[in-house]
C-alpha cells in the first residue's frame, strides 16, 4: 500500500441493509477505491465508522490505504420496495467529515481526488482544501448533496441550490441521469437541460444513463456515447465504478472521449456479478474493447 495514494476519495463508507437483516459494506468511496485499485492506482479512502465496521474495512478492501476516523455510528441505509417503487431509508448516519480528517500527504500527493459525499456528510466547501494543479484531477459525484431525509428517515431528493458556486472549483462531475429526473418532473428532456446548464461551470461534466450510455459535455458540447452490452445481475455501485473508472483513464490518457467508452466497458463488468466481485482488471477491460 503506498503512504501516498494516486486516487483518493472522501466521504462515508455505508453499512446497506439486506432483506434478511445482514448488511453489505457500500458507498461511493467503496465501489471507487477498488475500482482505481484494480485498474492499477494506488487508492486511498477518507472515512468516518463505526469501531466494528473499522474492523472489518482492512479485509473488505484488501490493498486499499485507509484513514478512518471514529464516529457513533456507520451511514446505515435500507431499500423498501412496494410494486415495484423503491423507498430509501437513512437508519443511521456517522459523523461529518471535516479538513481535519484529510492527511497533509495525502491532499497533497494524491493525482486525483474524488468527493463522493453520501447523506451530506462533508460541506461542498472542503473542495477548496484542495488547490486546483495542472496535474490533479478534482471531482465529485454529488448523489449525497442531492438528498435529504425526513423524521422517519426516508430519504427525498433536494436541490443542490450551490451548485454553480461549487462546480467551477472542480475539474469533473459525474452524476447519474436518474439523479436530476425528480428536479425535472420525471422529464428526460428536462434533465438533459440541467446536465447541460451544469455543464457551463465545470470543464467536463459526464451525466450516466444505464443501458442508454453515458453524455460528455466538454466546452459547452454534448458528446453520446453507447454502454456496452451486458448480462445484468447486480447494478449497484455501478455508477460509483464508471466514476472512478472515467478518472483513472483520464488522469493516465487526458482524452475525455476515450476515457468515457473506458468507463463504459468497466461499468458493464461490474454489473455481471454482485456487489464488488464484478469490478474487473485492466487486461480484461482492454480485451472486451478491443474486441468490441
Amino acid at each position: 500500500m503506498s503512504l501516498h495514494p494516486e486516487f483518493l476519495t472522501l466521504g462515508h463508507i455505508a453499512r446497506d441493509v439486506q432483506a434478511d437483516g445482514s448488511f453489505a459494506l457500500g458507498g461511493t468511496v467503496t465501489f471507487a477505491a477498488l475500482t482505481a485499485y484494480h485498474l492499477g492506482l494506488a487508492a486511498g479512502v477518507v472515512t468516518r465508522a463505526d469501531a466494528e465496521v473499522a474492523a472489518l474495512l482492512p479485509t473488505a478492501l484488501p490493498g486499499i490505504s485507509l484513514h478512518v476516523c471514529p464516529s457513533p455510528h456507520t451511514t446505515t441505509f435500507a431499500n423498501q420496495y412496494h410494486d415495484g417503487f423503491r423507498t430509501q431509508y437513512l437508519y443511521a448516519r456517522g459523523a461529518d467529515i471535516v479538513e481535519q480528517d484529510i492527511p497533509v500527504a495525502w491532499r497533497d500527493h494524491a493525482g486525483i481526488v474524488l468527493f463522493g459525499p453520501l447523506a451530506q456528510e462533508m460541506s461542498p466547501a472542503m473542495i477548496t482544501h484542495f488547490p486546483r494543479r495542472s496535474n490533479t484531477l478534482l471531482a465529485a459525484t454529488p448523489q449525497g448533496w442531492l438528498r435529504r431525509w425526513d423524521e422517519t428517515g426516508r430519504v427525498w431528493p433536494t436541490p443542490w441550490q450551490d451548485a454553480e458556486q461549487v462546480l467551477p472549483g472542480l475539474d469533473v462531475l459525474i452524476l447519474s441521469h436518474d439523479d436530476l429526473l425528480p428536479f425535472a418532473d420525471d422529464n428526460r428532456e428536462e434533465a438533459d437541460l440541467l446536465s447541460a446548464h451544469w455543464s457551463r461551470f465545470v470543464p467536463l461534466l459526464v451525466a450516466t444513463d444505464g443501458r442508454h450510455g453515458a453524455t460528455l459535455f466538454e466546452h459547452g458540447v454534448a458528446r453520446r456515447f453507447a454502454a456496452y452490452s451486458a448480462n445484468e445481475i447486480d447494478p449497484t455501485g455501478a455508477g460509483d465504478v464508471f466514476a472512478a473508472a472515467f478518472l483513472t483513464h483520464l488522469y493516465r490518457h487526458r482524452e475525455p472521449a476515450e476515457a468515457v467508452d473506458f468507463a463504459n466497458c468497466v461499468a458493464a463488468f461490474s454489473i455481471e456479478q454482485k456487489g464488488i466481485t464484478g469490478i474487473p482488471t485492466l487486461a480484461q477491460v482492454e480485451h472486451r474493447r478491443q474486441g468490441r
